[in-house]
């Protein structure tokens, strides 16, 4: 390999981009998520507290993590609904308050995903198959970033899109999943509350969080140029790895995020339905899926369990268009326009010259 500035200065910035690019991504659908949350927390308060409450419990446990990991002990755990409380047995200083500020920052937007990783460790190992080798310019970096993940998104969709749910494991993973993606963050959204909880908000707790101990972040971004040089010297992989996993867990969140969005999207569609049509949809979720399962194990193929699924999604997607259509007045806009073309048809018709 042949040195240069590119490979001393900027190669070392791709990887970490490109983690910041898809947690981006990730905060933006966080917000987006408690907009919708918001929308149907009127006719669905239970449901909106349950949620948050999840996103609750995953800050105060990484917040817990945080002074276990500093040494701090905890004297105190406390949450509810609304909010979560930790209390250390000792209050350290310097850089062990810094660590356990940045568990409760940035944890839970990475801890809750890294359970489903732990998990995928042992469903879908063919998904950690990383770039082998190091690189050494910055366009490298991006294409062994975007490579990486590209394998790992591919495999976990393709798990996702050929998942059986008769299978206990299989239907638990995926139970998981949208358990942690419907608390992926703390995101109380009642009425009563007047601080607006949203991405600037946190954005804001990231910022101080920098702007509290900045030589932190210096060092952490000395480390990361120390580890970069290392596996460039060996021709080894561990620098993009380390990444790599950070992008993982992103990628995991904003799964786990869009099919949350699919559940609250359906809740508040439904909800402008009027009842007991509205619940025509969940009740077609079991025998849509469960008639073609059946078929497909007398005349078995490869996409059978794929089939199922879309079998399912498509006639609870069709069944929720044509209520919309028949029972409500969603796609009623079109009016009766003969009155009116008939008024219009009368103004503009010529007047008769009215002979003198």
């Amino acid at each position: 390999m042949t040195a240069s500035v590119d490979t001393f200065v900027f190669a070392p910035l791709a990887t970490i981009i490109g983690v910041i690019l898809f947690w981006f991504i990730q905060l933006l659908l966080i917000d987006s998520y408690k907009y919708l949350l918001s929308k149907i927390w009127q006719k669905h308060e239970p449901f909106c507290k349950f949620t948050n409450f999840i996103g609750v419990l995953f800050q105060t446990i990484c917040h817990a993590l945080g002074f276990t990991i500093t040494r701090s002990g905890i004297q105190h755990f406390h949450i509810t609904v609304d909010y979560g409380k930790v209390k250390p047995k000792k209050e350290k200083k310097g850089i062990f308050e810094w660590i356990a500020n940045a568990f409760l920052v940035v944890g839970p937007f990475f801890i809750p995903a890294l359970i489903i990783l732990l998990c995928l460790f042992i469903l879908l190992p063919e998904a950690f198959a990383l770039q082998t080798g190091a690189y050494e310019t910055f366009a490298e970096g991006l294409i062994h970033f975007g490579q990486n993940l590209h394998t790992f998104s591919v495999q976990l969709l393709g798990l996702l899109a050929s998942i059986d749910l008769a299978h206990p494991v299989q239907f638990g993973f995926l139970f998981l999943l949208i358990f942690l993606g419907l608390g992926i963050r703390p995101s109380y959204v009642g009425k009563e509350r007047k601080e607006k909880i949203s991405m600037i908000y946190d954005l804001n707790n990231i910022k101080n969080l920098v702007i509290h101990k900045p030589y932190y972040i210096i060092i952490l971004l000395l480390l990361s140029y120390i580890i970069y040089y290392i596996s460039f010297v060996f021709n080894q992989y561990w620098y993009s790895a380390i990444f790599a996993l950070f992008g993982m867990l992103s990628i995991i969140s904003i799964i786990a995020l869009l099919l949350s969005h699919a559940i609250v999207l359906l809740i508040k569609t439904t909800d402008e339905i009027p009842t007991p049509w509205s619940k025509i949809p969940y009740v077609l979720l079991f025998p849509a899926y469960i008639l073609p399962r059946i078929l497909f194990l007398a005349h078995p193929f490869e996409y059978a369990k794929t089939v199922s699924l879309l079998t399912m999604i498509l006639s609870v997607l069709i069944s929720i268009i044509l209520l919309l259509k028949y029972k409500t007045n969603k796609f009623k806009t079109k009016t009766d326009n003969k009155p009116l073309k008939k008024v219009k048809d009368e103004a503009t018709r010529p007047r008769k010259l009215i002979e003198r």
